[in-house]
C-alpha cells in the first residue's frame, strides 16, 4: 500500500504553494494512496471476492461503479476480479450502462453467494490489513506542544490555578496515562473532557480491519467524527476524522474490552480501546464500575506498560493491536483503595484536583452569574461562600456555584417571580442542596 508520511500535518514549504500542495499540507501525517492493483489492498483475495458476491447477493444487480462506491475499492482493482468471476461462470453481464456494465449472479454464483452470506453478512467498505492498521496507528501517535499560557487558553472556560495547570501540562505533553483524583465536584470530568482540545490535527481511521480473513468493524459514527474532506488520492477505505474521545462510567463491563462477534451477521466488532486508539479513553468514576478495579487493572497492566494489547477471535486466534491512546482515570475514591503500587507505577501522571480556594470560587460564581444573567456582587458571593462553609463543611467545591444558581432560578420559577439573590433565597438554596447529615438537626424528636 503506497503511503505518504508527512513531517507534520501543518507543515508547508517556503516556496510558492500551488493548490495541490495546499491540499497536501492539510493532510494527516499518515496518507495511504488509492490502490490500483489487488496486491495494493494487502488483504486476502478471498476476502474481496466474498465482499463482491455478498454485494451482488444483496443488490441483485450492480455495476463496477456501484461496487466501487460500496466497497471503497477502485475500479482498476475490481475490473479484473469481475472478469475472473465471469470466466468462472459466477457472474454474467446483463447489459451496458454507458461505459460500465450491469452484473448479476448466475445460478452457481447465487448458490456460492448464499453460502458465503450465511458465514458473514457484512457488505460495506473493504477492510485494511491488521498490519496496515498497526502502521497507521503508530504513525499517527499524538505529539503535543503546549505551555502554561497555551493550556490556559485552551481551557479558558474553566477556572484553574497555575498549580493545577503546571501539573496537567507535563502529563498532556507525555501522552501517557493520567490519574485524576480528589473530592467530587471539583471538575475532574470537565477537565478530562476538554483534553481533546489539545489536538489540532486529524487522523485516518479504517472502516474495518482484516484479521485471519475475518472482518472487524472499527469505524463507529457514535464515537468517530468524520471530517467533511474528500481527496481523490486517498484510499477510500480510510476515513479522515477528529481524534476520538471515549468515556465510560459505571456501565463498563469486561465484554466491552474484548472482541465481540454478532451471531446473526458473523461480523466482529472492535472493543472500546481499539476505537479509542490515537485519542483519549476516559474511565470516569473509576472504582464504581460493574467491572471491579482489580479486574480492569489486571486486564490493562500490560497495555499501559507496553502500549500493545492482545485480543482473541471467537475461535481462539489471538492477535496484537496497538494501545496508542491517552488513558485517563478519574475518581473521587482513595487511589490506595483502588490499586496497588505495581499498577499505580504504570500510571505515570497522577494529579490531585483539590477543592477550590475563595478567589477561584468567586470567579466561578461570577462566570455562572453572567451566563445565567443573574445579579452579581461580591457581598453576595461572600455570603454564599460562608453558607457553603457552615454546618461543619470545610471545603469549597467548584460545582457549588452552578448548582446553587440553578436552584435559585428554580425557586424563582416556582414562586412565579423575578430571579432574586436575597439572603433568604440563598439560604433556601443551600438548605435544598446539602444533605441533612451536614446540617444542624433542628427537629425535636422528644415526642
Amino acid at each position: 500500500m503506497p503511503v505518504v508520511i508527512q513531517q507534520s500535518a501543518n507543515t508547508t514549504t517556503s516556496s510558492t504553494i500551488n493548490g495541490a500542495d495546499k491540499t497536501a499540507s492539510r493532510r494527516p501525517a499518515f496518507w495511504p494512496a488509492v490502490p490500483t492493483r489487488l496486491a495494493d489492498l494487502r488483504i486476502p483475495k478471498s476476502v474481496v471476492i466474498d465482499l463482491i458476491l455478498r454485494h451482488l447477493h444483496m443488490d441483485g444487480m450492480t455495476s463496477l461503479e456501484t461496487t466501487s462506491r460500496t466497497l471503497k475499492i477502485s475500479t482498476p482493482v475490481l475490473d479484473p476480479l469481475y472478469r475472473e468471476l465471469r470466466q468462472q461462470h459466477l457472474v454474467e453481464v446483463k447489459g451496458a450502462i454507458g461505459e460500465d456494465y450491469a452484473f448479476t449472479l448466475t445460478n452457481a454464483g447465487r448458490d456460492l453467494a448464499a453460502e458465503r452470506f450465511r458465514v458473514c453478512r457484512y457488505v460495506g467498505p473493504a477492510p485494511v490489513s491488521i498490519r496496515d492498521y498497526h502502521l497507521a496507528t503508530k504513525a499517527q501517535s499524538a505529539t503535543i506542544d503546549v505551555d502554561r499560557d497555551g493550556l490556559r487558553q485552551a481551557l479558558s472556560d474553566l477556572v484553574l490555578s497555575d498549580r493545577l495547570l503546571d501539573q496537567m501540562g507535563p502529563a498532556i505533553v507525555s501522552q501517557r496515562s493520567l490519574f485524576l483524583y480528589g473530592p467530587s465536584g471539583n471538575g475532574k470530568t470537565s477537565l478530562a473532557e476538554r483534553l481533546l482540545r489539545m489536538y489540532r490535527d486529524s487522523i485516518l481511521i479504517p472502516y474495518a480491519v482484516e484479521v485471519d480473513a475475518k472482518i472487524v468493524v472499527l469505524f463507529d459514527p457514535v464515537v468517530h467524527q468524520p471530517l467533511d474532506r474528500e481527496d481523490a488520492e486517498l484510499d477510500a477505505r480510510w476515513v479522515p476524522c477528529k481524534r476520538p474521545f471515549i468515556m465510560v462510567g459505571g456501565e463498563l463491563v469486561p465484554s466491552m474490552l474484548e472482541m465481540h462477534q454478532d451471531e446473526s451477521s458473523g461480523v466482529f466488532a472492535a472493543p472500546l480501546q481499539m476505537k479509542a486508539n490515537n485519542g483519549i479513553f476516559l474511565i470516569d468514576d473509576f472504582g464504581r464500575q460493574v467491572m471491579s478495579p482489580r479486574e480492569l487493572l489486571n486486564r490493562w497492566i500490560v497495555p499501559l506498560d507496553r502500549r500493545v494489547d492482545y485480543l482473541t477471535l471467537s475461535y481462539g486466534i489471538k492477535f496484537q493491536i496497538p494501545f496508542e491512546m491517552m488513558v485517563v482515570f478519574s475518581t473521587n475514591l482513595n487511589p490506595e483503595d483502588l490499586a496497588d503500587a505495581t499498577f499505580l507505577r504504570r500510571i505515570q501522571n497522577k494529579v490531585f484536583v483539590e477543592p477550590v480556594d475563595a478567589p477561584t470560587f468567586n470567579e466561578i460564581w461570577r462566570r455562572v452569574a453572567i451566563q445565567k444573567k443573574l445579579p452579581y456582587d461580591l457581598e453576595t458571593v461572600d455570603y454564599v461562600r460562608g453558607l457553603c462553609l457552615s454546618d461543619g463543611r470545610s471545603e469549597l467545591r467548584a460545582c457549588y456555584p452552578m448548582d446553587l444558581c440553578n436552584i435559585i432560578v428554580s425557586i424563582s420559577e416556582y414562586e412565579k417571580r423575578p430571579i432574586q439573590m436575597t439572603k433568604s433565597d440563598l439560604q433556601r438554596a443551600v438548605n435544598l442542596y446539602f444533605t441533612q447529615s451536614y446540617q444542624k438537626n433542628t427537629i425535636d424528636h422528644s415526642w
